[in-house]
């Protein structure tokens, strides 16, 4: 089923050439889909942390400014098996067999205005918002909707402290001071709030597993 539910929370990042590289990790997005696999998929997420830690020479001032990308809003994370290339497949033939996959199509379904999408069902259940994104090659904006099946919603800075005391101390124990001693590489200052603290850990645990 499609509907055109509100969702309160949208995202876009700069993509003219629209290969993946951030650090260590590398994935190409098929044309025309516009998707941030660091901001989105679990799966991606755990990828890019392992490579991280696996090169440990990596350049502090590249993982920051990759990380400091995701912003400063929410987002909603894909758990699922659906690896990404399978994610943009379902999608295409969805708007295939819809005959909405070309562009002038597809904004006209959508509709172009900010607040404008539509949502479609993938095959393990999960829900995905399709918006248009003003680009003649990258007009296929998707990420998981609000609410999904497999999916949670997660604060940006959140998931950036998380991520990066993982690749950088990565120890079992959490101690305040380590997590605060990399929060400054982010411009974030210290947590002092016990509901961010209790969060950021909950996600260090969901980014190990």
């Amino acid at each position: 089923m499609i509907s055109g539910i509100n969702h309160s929370s949208f995202y876009s990042f700069d993509c003219f050439i629209f290969v993946i590289s951030i650090m260590n990790t590398e994935y190409q997005i098929p044309e025309p889909f516009l998707f941030n696999p660091l901001k989105h998929h679990l799966g991606f997420i755990r990828e890019f942390i392992n490579l991280n830690i696996d090169h440990p020479g990596s350049d502090i001032h590249h993982l920051t400014r990759d990380l400091k990308h995701l912003g400063t809003s929410v987002m909603d994370v894909y758990t699922g098996t659906l690896a990404i290339r399978n994610i943009c497949i379902e999608v295409k033939e969805f708007l295939k067999q819809k005959d909405l996959f070309e562009r002038d199509s597809f904004a006209v379904w959508t509709g172009t205005r900010i607040d404008c999408f539509r949502i479609t069902p993938l095959s393990d259940g999960s829900q995905w918002t399709l918006k248009y994104h003003k680009n003649l090659q990258r007009y296929v904006h998707i990420f998981p909707a609000r609410n999904s099946q497999h999916t949670f919603r997660v604060k940006s800075n959140t998931l950036k402290s998380a991520l990066i005391y993982n690749i950088i101390i990565g120890k079992d124990l959490v101690t305040g001071y380590d997590l605060n001693k990399v929060r400054p590489l982010l411009g974030l200052s210290p947590v002092k709030d016990a509901i961010d603290t209790e969060a950021i850990l909950e996600m260090i645990e969901i980014l190990r597993d």
